[in-house]
């Protein structure tokens, strides 16, 4: 996919390209203050918040299906067993880790959540290597080497295991490779794999009994916050697929630093989470890791260009 060249749009006065990395920067901002939302909802329990996620996104995402003309790429996927055996997965995945997330949110555990979301981008590449393939160039080698040691000095110096940050790296970086495997575009699939969760979710708000399960008993303001779970789910993931149909992947991935350095901001200075000695060496070597993967990447996409103009 080539980044587009095309003219200002009349109404907007903004190009392909302009339009798409601006779309990025909504996406990744709406992720990175995500946990705002998260954390109005400290008084109910991670697993009935991620059941309304899963509800309400599903909704959201059948609107959608019907408003794009979707239809025909869903029950496509819906007739490929190899497909739905996958999307099974991805959503077992997925699942996991909207739920990690919500309860690290609101147990104070946000700079972890922030170190696995930064730490994410070097599990895809370790994955390519190991599962597809690919191959580590140098620098890619060095990144990854970098953020071992940093999280291996806070196990090794501190025996403190950043369990919550591996797990949304792992998770969602073993999504990011199932979902690789399957050919069905970003919102038909991730409509299936929410409705795959739904008959659990469904279930569970039958059969819990919590102070806020039922509606007529909560406030309206928490009613809406339920609700507005399929917004928060689905808002930043239009913003990110209309991106990358206006931009070249490698160059949206530049923009995948700000959700994780949102939540980092919000977790110190809003939420007065402990940045302790263990925490900043191992931020630190993370930080380092990232800023040789950005520049081997961006010195990888300028001679890839060259190539190609030659």
């Amino acid at each position: 996919m080539q980044e587009s060249s095309t003219p200002p749009n009349s109404a907007s006065g903004l190009t392909s390209t302009q339009a798409g990395m601006l779309f990025a920067i909504c996406a990744y901002t709406m992720w990175g203050i995500a946990p705002i939302y998260f954390k109005q909802l400290l008084h109910v329990d991670a697993v009935e918040i991620l059941m309304h996620r899963i509800i309400w996104s599903a909704l959201v995402l059948a609107g959608l299906i019907l408003g794009l003309n979707h239809i025909n790429k869903v029950t496509t996927a819906l007739a490929d067993k190899k497909v739905m055996g996958l999307l099974v997965c991805a959503g077992i995945l997925l699942g996991g880790n909207w739920w990690l997330f919500i309860w690290s949110v609101n147990n104070d555990h946000l700079l972890e959540a922030s170190l696995g979301y930064y730490i994410n981008p070097l599990f895809n590449v370790l994955f390519g290597f190991v599962f597809l393939g690919e191959r580590f160039r140098r620098l890619q080698k060095v990144a990854v080497l970098l953020a071992f040691i940093g999280v291996a000095i806070l196990i090794v110096s501190f025996g403190d295991v950043p369990y919550i940050a591996l797990s949304l790296a792992l998770s969602f970086s073993l999504y990011g490779l199932v979902r690789k495997q399957i050919n069905v575009d970003s919102i038909p699939g991730l409509f299936i794999e929410t409705v795959l969760m739904l008959p659990l979710a469904l279930g569970y708000w039958l059969w819990t009994d919590s102070p806020t399960s039922n509606f007529a008993n909560n406030s309206t303001t928490i009613n809406v916050l339920f609700i507005c779970a399929g917004l928060v789910t689905t808002a930043p993931l239009l913003c990110f697929t209309s991106a990358a149909r206006r931009i070249m992947y490698s160059t949206l991935g530049f923009f995948q630093y700000i959700g994780p350095t949102l939540m980092f901001v919000i977790a110190i200075m809003v939420y007065n989470e402990p940045f302790n000695i263990e925490r900043v060496i191992t931020f630190g070597f993370v930080w380092l890791a990232l800023a040789v993967f950005t520049y081997d990447g961006v010195r990888h996409y300028r001679k890839q260009k060259i190539l190609l103009n030659t």
